[in-house]
């Protein structure tokens, strides 16, 4: 039985359309893990539901199961759309041709801080070999520190903290460090003032960048247009108000990010113990 022609044309145009809908996959949004499962789709699913209603694609947030599962994930390529820190978003515009495109106002500084009656301790030759707490690598704060010890046979021995700055501090207040790792927003205005008046310190890190958005080659020009001015002007910045109550102190919004600022912080990742 021979086949006519319009049966040919609708025969073809359905394997297309099957062909195309096998081919299409979701976008993946996905930020460190942080936080436990249920919270991180309270924080970053609003974000993967305004992108799927902007861009007309679905968007999925994913949450990593750990940090190794987000190491191996990142490097597979598996991410559209992340947020976290500047040396993670220039490692990937490094090695997977992300480019970044809003991030949160300010610039993050680090300090490495010991007590002031503490007389054997000046520098930071002086923690040569000897436990500083800091939350564990690959954060920011603790790479930052650390990347002033160029010499790894010549480094600290972090002793990594769960729980954020607050728990770094109770840590070394029960002696299980000689110094401390902080970030200066946390120091200054967070920390009661008795406490940062106990601290003397040893180490400032040079400013980078905030955290920021960063979207991979998957998200064509356009796309990335519109996500810029909806997370800095339009409806994307009640989408991520979680974000910017968590991470943005006093911000209102994103900003544009440029990419030259965050060129060259993926080497804190790099060649070192304690990166990838």
């Amino acid at each position: 039985m021979k086949m006519s022609h319009f049966s040919r044309w609708i025969l073809i145009l359905s394997v297309v359309l099957f062909a195309q809908g096998v081919v299409a996959k979701d976008l993946i949004m996905t930020g460190p893990p942080r936080e436990k499962p249920e919270a991180g789709k309270k924080l970053y699913g609003p974000v993967a539901d305004h992108l799927s209603k902007l861009l007309g694609k679905k968007v999925v947030y994913e949450h990593p199961k750990n940090w190794l599962n987000y190491q191996r994930d990142m490097r597979n390529d598996k991410y559209d759309i992340v947020f976290d820190g500047p040396h993670f978003v220039s490692w990937r515009m490094a090695h997977l041709g992300h480019e970044v495109i809003v991030k949160l106002p300010g610039t993050l500084v680090f300090y490495l801080a010991t007590a002031k009656d503490e007389a054997e301790i000046n520098t930071t030759n002086d923690l040569v070999a000897k436990k500083i707490c800091g939350i564990s690598p690959p954060n920011l704060s603790t790479l930052s520190i650390i990347a002033a010890y160029p010499n790894p046979v010549r480094q600290p021995v972090i002793k990594g903290i769960k729980g954020g700055m607050g728990a770094v501090h109770k840590s070394y207040k029960a002696g299980k460090c000689r110094a401390a790792v902080f970030r200066r927003a946390f120091f200054k205005k967070k920390l009661p003032k008795p406490a940062s008046d106990s601290y003397k310190i040893l180490y400032t890190s040079k400013p980078v960048p905030n955290q920021a958005f960063s979207v991979s080659k998957r998200i064509t020009a356009r796309e990335r247009s519109m996500i810029i001015q909806s997370f800095t002007l339009g409806d994307g910045v009640k989408a991520t108000s979680g974000i910017l109550r968590r991470f943005g102190g006093k911000a209102k919004h994103f900003i544009n990010a440029k990419t030259e600022e965050f060129k060259g912080h993926n080497l804190l990742l790099e060649g070192v113990i304690f990166g990838w």
